[in-house]
């Protein structure tokens, strides 16, 4: 047993009893009753104890220390007369014959109740994480974390993977995010770059002749952020197989990921292989977004040709999406804070009407509607005691919506929404490029070094104007969990000559790849394998199984919205001394 204690506050039972201990944790609480009794709560990493002070001496000593001060205390197990179910430890107490103080708190008050802690404001428990942290519920996630990368790592290892951990000093990548720079010292004006992943290192590591690599990695991208990623660092299950295909890709992934879930996550429930699989237009036809929800049995349909010309003016000329939901028992109030939060999140105005018990169209929108009534109730399949959202605009823009009311109707309706499961789905054949919307230009839509679908044979096609660029879709795929996307992956572009042309499309010559990406380009010059992989993120991972809205929540020491570490302090201003060694000089902005 280590110094300072013989048993963990969670450790000791009523077979305990009779026997002397030294406990040793933080103070959590006491409670008086008139000066020879005290009642103290005792907790550790593993549990609590209740100690029993029962002389005025030893009240007294409880009494002149701050709650959680870290103490030492020996004394006698006894059997508890007023038993705690609760709690492991409930049939026992400790009667102090002792007690020491290991590390004084010199607060009389805490930034907030340790065991609330996550009612507290979160500028508060981030500033003192580490108070935040003491709180059982807290440290549970952390735990949860621990175990999950732990048989993660245990999967991998028995799928014959090796873990090989990739440079986090590198060089700056265009991979769609921004960089975070690390100026080098002993080459002026020259930086490093912290990977936003390990996407080129594990690709040389198949050309180096390595079959199956995997690593925990860290990856660092200087972007804003969201419910479910953190601004500055994440990590991700990053792993690569060569000689691969999608198919091998899949096998692993539906075999590593649903044992985990169903052992560590909040919900037993787990889809097993094969997981659906989506093509990417087909999502967002039928679900408004590439990020499906399965746990809702709902669907968006197309309501353009029955409404468009309905003489609602928000409707004319535009793309028009439905959602329909049975048995729906929602209030007007309800109804009309459904649609004001589909607008806050898609930022498109959402419409509705009802189809009633009477079979008439009632509501919202149904005097445009009530006219044409027999035509959409047979084209939306319509029944009695139906509603119907509704999104309308561009075609892009009335998916959304519609995917945004979709989830919000599933969320509030019970009936249609299976909540207790992971649900699992790949979403596949991605575009390959797209219209940027500020350069107004073909840019990648997603991954760079992702394998065209039918290779060289198709980017000439393009090259030659046969082929509609946009229309040429990616060996590259997604998974999707719950509606929360989970990673992205390819088999990836192995072919110097098709990369090049790949990157011609863009505007980018054989010169501007092999300035870009030297050594991914001569490795692949010197026959490099076919090859694929994926890197599920490890942190959302976490989040869902813990049931948490906010990744911080799962993360030790996570930053704010705003990327800065109000715990350390960071980023902070350094000396002059420290820029003139890196040959920096700092230009403010202007006020």
């Amino acid at each position: 047993m280590v110094q300072n204690r013989t048993h963990t506050c969670g450790g000791l039972r009523l077979a305990d009893a009779g026997k002397t201990v030294k406990l040793s944790g933080w103070m959590e609480n006491i409670r008086e009753v008139g000066s020879e009794l005290a009642f103290i709560v005792l907790r550790d990493f593993y549990g609590t104890t209740q100690i029993v002070a029962e002389t005025p001496e030893m009240v007294a000593q409880f009494k002149a220390v701050n709650k959680e001060s870290t103490i030492s205390v020996e004394g006698l197990v006894r059997e508890r007369a007023s038993k705690n179910p609760k709690l492991p430890t409930g049939e026992i107490e400790i009667v102090p014959a002792k007690m020491e103080i290991l590390g004084r708190c010199r607060h009389n008050e805490l930034p907030f109740q340790i065991n609330r802690s996550r009612e507290a404001d979160e500028a508060q428990r981030l500033k003192y994480r580490y108070l935040d942290l003491r709180n059982p519920e807290v440290k549970g996630n952390i735990v949860l974390r621990c175990q999950v990368v732990s048989a993660i790592r245990q999967a991998m290892t028995d799928h014959g993977f090796l873990e090989i951990t990739t440079p986090i000093l590198t060089a700056s990548s265009p991979e769609g995010a921004r960089d975070y720079l690390v100026p080098a010292r002993n080459h002026p004006g020259k930086f490093y770059a912290l990977p936003q992943a390990p996407q080129q290192f594990k690709q040389l590591l198949m050309t180096s002749g390595f079959d199956r690599y995997f690593q925990i990695a860290p990856c660092f991208r200087d972007e804003d952020a969201r419910a479910d990623r953190s601004p500055g660092e994440f990590y991700q299950l990053d792993m690569e197989m060569a000689f691969a295909t999608q198919e091998d890709v899949f096998a692993v992934i539906e075999d590593v990921l649903p044992p985990i879930f169903a052992q560590y996550g909040k919900y037993s429930a787990a889809s097993q292989a094969p997981f659906r699989r989506i093509p990417y237009l087909e999502a967002l036809e039928t679900y408004g977004t590439d990020k499906p929800d399965l746990r809702i049995d709902l669907t968006v349909q197309d309501a353009t040709e029955v409404l468009g010309g309905c003489g609602f003016p928000p409707f004319e000329a535009l793309t028009v999406k439905a959602v329909v939901v049975s048995g729906f028992e929602g209030t007007r109030k309800q109804i009309d804070k459904l649609c004001a939060d589909a607008e806050v999140q898609s930022g498109s105005k959402a419409y509705w009407f009802r189809y009633d018990e009477t079979k008439e169209i009632v509501g919202g929108i149904a005097k445009f509607v009530q006219p044409i009534k027999d035509q959409v109730v047979e084209a939306l399949g319509l029944t009695p005691g139906c509603f119907v959202g509704l999104a309308a605009g561009a075609k892009g823009a009335a998916q959304k919506t519609a995917g945004v009311l979709l989830k919000l109707l599933g969320a509030f309706c019970p009936n249609h929404f299976q909540k207790e499961q992971y649900a699992f789905c790949w979403i596949v054949d991605f575009p390959m490029y797209e219209i940027g919307e500020e350069s107004g230009e073909l840019e990648f839509c997603h991954n760079p070094f992702s394998m065209p679908s039918g290779g060289l044979e198709t980017v000439e096609k393009a090259i030659r104007g046969e082929l509609d660029p946009l229309s040429i879709t990616a060996d590259q795929y997604d998974l999707v969990c719950n509606g929360v996307e989970l990673s992205s992956g390819a088999v990836r572009n192995h072919d110097p000559e098709i990369m090049v042309k790949a990157f011609w499309m863009v505007g980018l010559g054989e010169e501007d790849v092999k300035a870009k990406f030297p050594a991914m380009y001569n490795a692949f010059t010197y026959g490099a394998p076919p090859h694929a992989g994926i890197a599920p993120g490890v942190d959302r991972m976490v989040m869902l199984l813990a049931g948490e809205d906010s990744i911080r929540e799962i993360i030790p020491f996570p930053m704010n919205k705003n990327a800065m570490d109000v715990m350390m302090s960071a980023p902070s201003e350094v000396g002059q001394k420290q820029l003139d060694e890196l040959h920096i000089a700092l230009v403010k902005p202007e006020e």
